[in-house]
């Protein structure tokens, strides 16, 4: 029996539903999902096998107009994805309308098999869908075109089998039991974060950086230590909260969040330490774990 492999990118515009997207196709919380956009901010790979097929998605961040240095990196993922991919996934949202002309255009010349997705149908109505579908079919003429609920699963049967049939004859490029090149810390820290974006407002999300220092397992727990980055005292006060109680519920929340993905207990401690403009700062991201 032939075996296929091949590395699936998935891309679009900030708050598409590209992380839901992937976590629905692999069947694995691995992306952050939240409602605010730019929520991620590396490269994650989930991996799904079948009998003879290795699919390997990337979930790469939302496309945007750099600000700082931390998006430079952002946006060197998505060049990555676009130059060693077998096959994109391109997401809108249905209502959506807004194009980067160059980012359109790069998509038109790279030669690599492209497959509109159609996300958020379950929001709209037939005219809208059709609507969308006639407009990015004309402007992207994609191999293929999908119209999908990702946050409810559906559309989605038809997409799993003509991703397969896509890939190129290739022996797996990952063990058939891994499900991500990322390490256990890395999604933990992902945990945390996501609950960062989800309890706190306006700018404190997206100053946020947060470190795994130590990761231990023994026998019937796991012990984390956790240090959150911010960019002014303003912004540690924020996070503490009065009588450090903000804390203490971010804290209870992202552990149980962390059983729930290791399926075992965990102790989680979280300290906050000041980190001036390091979104800015090349060490400190290469520290971060960006470039990487």
């Amino acid at each position: 029996m032939e075996h296929k492999a091949g590395y699936v990118s998935i891309v679009g515009n900030p708050n598409v539903g590209k992380s839901t997207l992937m976590n629905a196709l692999i069947g694995q919380h691995l992306s952050i999902i939240t409602s605010k956009a730019q929520t991620t901010r590396h490269r994650i790979m989930g991996i799904v096998n079948g009998e003879d097929y290795q699919i390997v998605y990337s979930d790469t961040p939302g496309l945007l107009n750099p600000a700082y240095k931390m998006q430079e990196y952002m946006m060197r993922y998505i060049e990555t994805a676009l130059q060693d991919s077998d096959l994109l996934l391109y997401v809108v949202e249905v209502k959506e309308t807004k194009h980067n002309e160059k980012v359109i255009q790069k998509l038109k010349d790279i030669h690599i098999p492209l497959f509109l997705i159609i996300n958020k149908i379950d929001a709209a109505t037939q005219e809208q869908i059709q609507s969308s579908r006639l407009h990015w079919e004309e402007m992207l003429n994609p191999q293929k075109t999908f119209c999908v609920s990702a946050l409810k699963q559906e559309g989605l049967d038809d997409l799993m089998p003509a991703i397969v049939e896509q890939l190129p004859a290739c022996p797996p490029y990952f063990p058939k039991d891994e499900l991500t090149d990322r390490p256990m810390r890395f999604f933990v820290s992902e945990i945390i974060r996501e609950k960062i974006l989800l309890f706190y407002q306006k700018e404190i999300p997206y100053s946020v950086e947060v470190e795994i220092t130590a990761y231990k397992e023994k026998k019937e727990i796991t012990f984390i230590d956790a240090i959150i980055y911010v960019e002014r005292e303003t912004q540690k006060g924020i996070l503490l909260g009065h009588k450090g109680q903000a804390i203490k519920t971010l804290g209870t929340e992202a552990r149980l969040a962390v059983e729930n993905f290791i399926g075992r207990k965990a102790y989680l401690s979280l300290s906050i330490k000041v980190q001036k403009d390091w979104r800015n700062n090349e060490s400190r991201l290469q520290h971060f774990g960006y470039g990487v």
